[in-house]
């Protein structure tokens, strides 16, 4: 069983059944909405697909594939999953099990200006790794927040079938393109709607709601100097070390875009000076 559903559908580029700015907001880390999402997803998946959840077979939820931050998917997925679990709860049955595609590489590439084939061949050339074994015999629901051009679910496809994994596969969004005459591009529409200058940025990680993503690290690391320091003058400094932890474990250390921001947070007193 390979199956799809998505709550928004998106057939006019001026017109939409979603907010483009809290999508925005939810895109550069306000959990807030990702929670808020993810429960309008669960309503509307299991008003047609309750059916589906009639399984003894165990439910596995995987956001889109990361190495080790996050991305917005994630906190989604997580969110999902809690509605989930006490759906699943109320029927009497097993808790569902979250689990990864783990990926090995990173791009500094604005993935939302790419179209189907840009976006196939910049992911086509990362690694991934999903444990086949796990999944085998399950119900496997991945989660996404958008389908513009169904690259995502492509490589998401290649892999499970590169891998061999016999199992039941659901994808789920919370809005997908319907429109093809609409460029991809609608996508950093939505991205920017709402943050669209580091100013906005700095009043995102301002709310007790915010925490870090794969889209806000990157975007922070990519900064010219002048907005670079602005924001460091205007978040947390407890932030900016979780920053610098958060780049070190994704190695954009080895990313040469990114190499002065990093140096400048490992020169400051939030290095630890190993």
């Amino acid at each position: 069983m390979n199956k799809r559903y998505s709550l928004h559908h998106i057939h006019s580029a001026d017109e939409f059944t979603f907010s483009p700015a809290e999508y925005s907001y939810f895109k550069y880390g306000d959990k807030s909405y990702a929670e808020k999402f993810a429960k309008e997803l669960f309503s509307g998946f299991i008003t047609e697909y309750a059916e589906l959840l009639k399984t003894e077979k165990e439910i596995v939820v995987l956001p889109s594939p990361y190495m080790a931050i996050p991305t917005a998917s994630n906190f989604l997925c997580f969110f999902f999953k809690k509605h989930l679990d006490l759906y699943l709860f109320q029927k009497g049955m097993k808790s569902s099990i979250i689990s990864k595609i783990n990926r090995n590489h990173t791009y500094i590439t604005d993935y939302g200006n790419l179209n189907f084939e840009d976006r196939k061949n910049l992911i086509a050339n990362d690694t991934y790794y999903i444990d086949k074994d796990f999944l085998r015999g399950k119900l496997c629901i991945f989660i996404d927040d958008i389908k513009i051009t169904g690259s995502h679910e492509y490589t998401v496809n290649r892999i499970l079938n590169e891998y061999d994994v016999e199992a039941d596969f659901m994808f789920l969004y919370y809005a997908e393109l319907m429109n093809f005459d609409i460029d991809p591009k609608i996508e950093n529409h939505f991205n920017y709607y709402a943050v669209k200058n580091i100013q906005h940025v700095a009043e995102v990680m301002a709310k007790p709601s915010f925490e870090f993503n794969t889209r806000i690290v990157k975007y922070i690391l990519g900064l010219d100097s002048s907005n670079f320091d602005y924001l460091t003058s205007k978040v947390k400094k407890e932030q900016m070390e979780m920053l610098l932890e958060l780049a070190i474990s994704n190695n954009y250390h080895l990313i040469k875009e990114y190499e002065n921001n990093i140096n400048t947070l490992t020169q400051t007193e939030l290095y630890y000076g190993y």
